[in-house]
């Protein structure tokens, strides 16, 4: 990074994740950061009221990992010394309704809890010398200029004692993920806010974790993940088992569209026992529960579109789940706000150097083309396959969806059964964010993979005969750039 003239105070709304890494950016601009959060924090690694689906699991994809990295340098060399295996040439088993694809992972990535990764990461940030961590804080008003035009600090009240302080600053940013009140402080201070996306999903899922003991510990170093997906034609639920610290197991029930996953011990086991591949049961058979199956809920995901507001107060920034959250069985969360993250570090380094006006709502129209855009639309692409599943657009239709859910299932299934490893590599890079979605959609190889089946030739023709444009054109039109 190019020298840096810090000057000013900054203040960020949640010490999840995606706060603990704004934060770390802040700190390399600003002379004062801090960072305040309601909950209280663990004094180990331990989950958080805050963040209520911590105890299921999480992972980085390749490209969210990278970044985190880049932040904090080798932080995974901390998850290690607190138990944390490593995926390293160990066996990735993927099913799907197209048939299994068996492999060595190749990576040298480390597998956690949420909780694991929070401690290592926030100990981070709490010796970051300009920085300063609030708990046990409600934030509940911002403070603005005269004429509404600016935000200048935050009000907040400390939990249990009631005290309110006020905390004035040059950049208050809103990462305080899905009970964010943004919308509502800007609608009070008469900004016009458009209507998010909602994608009524009805997600549910359940997590139990098992003891691996002593006489089976050759199962952590045989298998990275079993993923067992479900299939949205039959209604089944996705099955995962993987490991996280300390020789534990821990496997999830998922599904989409409002039927959701048990959390009484006897049905989860059964319904781990009924999925369309026996493995994960078999294996369970010889494990020891060390918790109750845990469930969570997510009515619906949202898609906010502060971008496209005609005003935008100076001063004020919003990312992570605040802005828009995902579908977590794809793993994007964490990964996207490690790309606000770094877009942040870069927009930063750019002000500094050539400032122009109103900076902040540059900043939200870059995380919303080149971060939230795309995993959205794979959501989407996803989740609207699922019976139970419905869309309602806010300020801006939903296009290519149909289109890009069946070629999306025509390319797994031709590197799930034909053992084509490009392209299921493709399919899996972009899902991950790893790749851009032009990966898959660029015009030849669109026209190639329909080309290679009946079902692909009609949807080609269906396709052109609808918009009378060529293959090109037409995806220019459907697919985000």
């Amino acid at each position: 990074m190019n020298f840096v003239q810090k000057a000013g105070k900054a203040i960020v709304i949640g010490g999840s994740m995606t706060g603990l890494m704004t934060a770390r950016v802040l700190s390399s601009y600003y002379e004062e950061v801090l960072l305040v959060d309601k909950d209280a924090f663990p004094q180990h690694p331990a989950d958080r009221n805050g963040a209520p689906h911590g105890f299921h699991p999480h992972r980085f994809t390749q490209r969210g990992k990278m970044i985190t990295e880049q932040f904090f340098p080798g932080y995974e060399d901390e998850l290690v010394a607190l138990g944390s295996p490593s995926s390293l040439h160990k066996t990735v088993h993927m099913m799907n309704q197209y048939g299994t694809v068996e492999a060595p992972y190749q990576r040298n990535d480390v597998k956690f809890s949420r909780a694991v990764l929070e401690w290592v990461i926030r100990d981070r940030v709490r010796k970051i010398p300009n920085v300063r961590l609030l708990a046990e804080h409600d934030v509940i008003g911002l403070h603005m200029s005269p004429n509404h035009e600016a935000v200048t600090g935050i009000e907040v009240r400390q939990r249990g004692a009631g005290i309110q302080h006020d905390y004035m600053a040059d950049l208050v940013v809103d990462a305080s993920g899905r009970s964010s009140k943004l919308t509502q402080w800007l609608k009070e201070l008469n900004y016009d806010v458009p209507s998010p996306d909602r994608m009524k999903a009805a997600i549910g899922y359940s997590t139990r974790r098992y003891n691996v003991p002593a006489h089976m510990k050759h199962l952590i170093e045989k298998w990275d993940v079993i993923n067992i997906m479900g299939q949205p034609a039959k209604g089944t639920f996705t099955g995962v088992f993987s490991f996280i610290e300390n020789q534990v197991a821990e496997v999830l029930l998922y599904r989409p569209g409002g039927n959701y996953p048990p959390t009484n011990a006897e049905d989860f086991e059964r319904e781990v026992a009924g999925l369309p591949s026996s493995l994960i049961g078999e294996i369970l058979s010889e494990l020891e529960p060390i918790t109750p199956p845990k469930g969570f809920r997510v009515p619906e995901l949202y898609r906010h579109h502060y971008d496209q507001m005609d005003r935008w107060p100076d001063g004020l920034l919003v990312l992570g789940d605040a802005y828009c959250i995902y579908d977590p069985i794809f793993g994007q969360g964490m990964t996207v706000a490690a790309i606000e993250a770094e877009l942040l570090d870069t927009m930063l380094q750019e002000q500094q150097n050539h400032p122009e006006p109103h900076f902040e709502h540059k900043v939200l129209r870059a995380f919303q083309e080149k971060a939230i855009t795309p995993a959205w639309w794979l959501n989407c692409a996803a989740d609207l396959q699922w019976d139970g599943v419905e869309y309602e657009a806010g300020s801006e239709p939903l296009k290519g969806i149909a289109f890009g859910s069946r070629y999306m299932n025509l390319i797994l299934r031709e590197g799930t059964a034909n053992h084509n490893f490009k392209l299921f590599g493709l399919y899996w890079g972009v899902n991950s964010l790893s790749l851009p979605l032009q990966e898959l959609f660029q015009p030849q190889m669109v026209k190639s993979v329909l080309e290679s089946s009946e079902e692909g030739q009609q949807l080609l023709a269906d396709l052109l005969s609808e918009y009378e444009l060529p293959l090109e054109e037409v995806l220019i039109k459907l697919i985000p750039s």
